[in-house]
């Protein structure tokens, strides 16, 4: 199944996307109350309940008409993880693979779900406004400690993020390059671990106002999805729904050479295989 997350008229729900039809079901009635998010539906292990309830209803909005958020906008925890595939770094320039695992968090604020505009923020920060695609994993069953022979059992589905920065406030902190206001997005939807069969050969394309500007696949990444599991449960408590953004491969402005980052009437497209295409624009900010 494909879930996604929107804004309706009592606040923020989601549905199952019907792709084929351009339509989505709303979830809604008992069904809503029990799980009233599809981080509750995967924390309560409902995903197969919602898929019986599904098969019995017929799609009624227009996907093209949602209000979209982040699939999973109430994660407890949203990981990204850094310089995970062979690279020019964006703000370091040429530099050797990592010998450790990178790790940085998204703030509440900072994404934006899938068609909603992401603001290229004031001068001078809007000089060096940069975009990254990235496979998200969704934790399913959480825990510590996670075998990384056991790592594909915990998750629940895949996402996709634009990671997006600031690349000269990232030389102040990655914090502070990584979570300027609505800086980032994520979506359209996530698709459940059932519809992948192979994580690994997931393709991402992205595109940036039309010109395919990176392309790789999941078995690039420098630390592969079960080292990246095991790695993060055993300093953190992995709960249902918390999600992972893997890295991002060459291509992003800052490791192009010259430099293109992100301008205001750019249209960026984000696609992996399997999961769908997260589409967003950039907008200057709003006057103060």
């Amino acid at each position: 199944m494909k879930l996604a997350s929107y804004r309706g008229e009592s606040g923020i729900t989601y549905g199952v996307v019907k792709e084929a039809s351009g339509k989505i079901i709303p979830v809604e009635g008992a069904m809503a109350k029990r799980y009233p998010s599809i981080r509750a539906l995967i924390a309560a292990e409902a995903v197969a309940e919602l898929d019986v309830w599904a098969n019995e209803r017929e799609p009624s909005l227009a996907l093209g008409e949602l209000d979209y958020v982040p699939p999973l906008w109430d994660a407890e925890k949203v990981i990204c993880i850094g310089v995970n595939y062979p690279k020019r770094h964006p703000v370091d320039g040429d530099i050797p693979p990592p010998k450790h695992i990178s790790v940085f968090n998204k703030f509440e604020g900072s994404m934006v779900g899938h068609n909603k505009p992401l603001i290229q923020p004031s001068a001078p920060m809007c000089h060096t406004m940069d975009y990254e695609g990235e496979l998200v994993l969704i934790i399913g069953q959480g825990g510590r400690f996670i075998p990384t022979e056991n790592a594909f059992d915990h998750i629940a589905g895949y996402t996709i993020m634009n990671d997006g920065s600031v690349r000269e406030w990232q030389r102040h902190s990655v914090a502070a390059g990584k979570n300027f206001f609505s800086i980032s997005s994520c979506g359209p939807w996530m698709v459940t671990a059932d519809e992948v069969s192979n994580p690994l050969a997931m393709q991402l394309t992205t595109r940036l106002n039309g010109e395919k500007v990176q392309s790789t696949t999941a078995d690039e990444m420098i630390f592969d999805i079960p080292t990246l599991i095991n790695y993060l449960s055993s300093f953190l408590n992995l709960v249902p729904g918390d999600i992972i953004s893997t890295g991002s491969p060459e291509g992003s402005g800052g490791s192009r050479q010259p430099q293109r980052f992100l301008v205001p009437g750019d249209k960026l497209e984000i696609e992996w295989s399997s999961v769908g295409v997260l589409k967003n624009y950039v907008v200057a900010a709003p006057p103060v």
